[in-house]
């Protein structure tokens, strides 16, 4: 199996996938005829939480009707599907994987939200987005895998209006990891070196932002990681039943390690809101 190089290569075995999550959809329904909306989201939800952590960081952006979302490594736009729906915003996603930005598409195009939401192909480190052209930027744990956050951070920066915000959820360090913890979590789930709350204000706070809220989620992510290590689990059986991307064992391996660090408080996670200046 070949080794993981960038972000996309691991999410190109990723165990969500479109194909999974119609085919899951499909036995439940019956058929993939007139699918609306909220029919799609128990599947597609690809992040800690499901649902009520996107309403959390929907009141955390302040997302109302007509606002202009950009949803940074968007995958397959489960997220920006919803945000859509329920808040009545405009979304553009950008993911850099090719075949999650196609998997975006086709469930996107399933329940007819092509004028609401797309997802294209590309680098959060350099936005194909003018300046100052959206008022909310969004992410969900996806900043753990970039090698120059710093880059997108300025990024998100440069695109918001004045008085824009940036909210988002990622992984941060309570301590320093091991070289072989390092190792395991980059060859399993392609994860760069990582921030610490301080870290993250700091670097926040360079690029232009004010730091409105930051909240520790690491409880609650020890409550959802195991679970979610267990749906992983048989979401590989079912992968491996259907022919699609099932993981690699070091993927497996390395979200072990993960639970157990957030369990010990090694690592954890945040949810943060920064704002541009007016």
């Amino acid at each position: 199996m070949t080794e993981i190089r960038t972000p996309a290569d691991f999410y190109r075995r990723h165990p969500i996938s479109s194909e999974i999550i119609l085919a899951k959809l499909k036995a439940k329904r019956g058929s993939l005829d007139r699918v609306e909306p909220p029919e799609l989201f128990e599947f597609d939800q690809d992040h800690y939480g499901g649902l009520p952590v996107n309403d959390a960081l929907a009141e955390l952006a302040g997302l109302r009707p007509g606002l202009e979302v950009v949803d940074f490594c968007a995958g397959l736009g489960g997220p920006a599907r919803y945000f859509a729906h329920k808040y009545g915003v405009t979304v553009r996603g950008i993911d850099l994987t090719p075949e999650r930005v196609a998997g975006a598409a086709t469930l996107t195009r399933l329940v007819g939200m092509q004028d609401r939401v797309t997802v294209v192909q590309g680098n959060v480190e350099e936005v194909p987005i003018p300046d100052k052209s959206a008022d909310v930027v969004i992410s969900q744990e996806a900043f753990l895998h970039l090698p120059h956050r710093d880059r997108a951070i300025a990024e998100a920066f440069r695109i918001l209006r004045p008085g824009g915000r940036l909210a988002f959820t990622d992984w941060v360090v309570h301590r320093p990891l091991s070289a072989d913890e390092r190792k395991l979590l980059w060859d399993g789930i392609a994860v760069e070196e990582l921030e610490s709350f301080a870290t993250y204000e700091t670097l926040l706070t360079a690029k232009g932002f004010t730091v409105a809220r930051v909240v520790d989620l690491t409880t609650d992510w020890a409550v959802i990681l195991r679970e979610r290590m267990r749906m992983f689990r048989d979401l590989r059986r079912q992968a491996e039943e259907a022919g699609t991307p099932a993981g690699h064992d070091a993927f497996y391996e390395a979200y072990v390690l993960f639970v157990r660090l957030i369990e010990e408080r090694a690592l954890g996670g945040g949810r943060f809101l920064a704002v541009k200046p007016a």
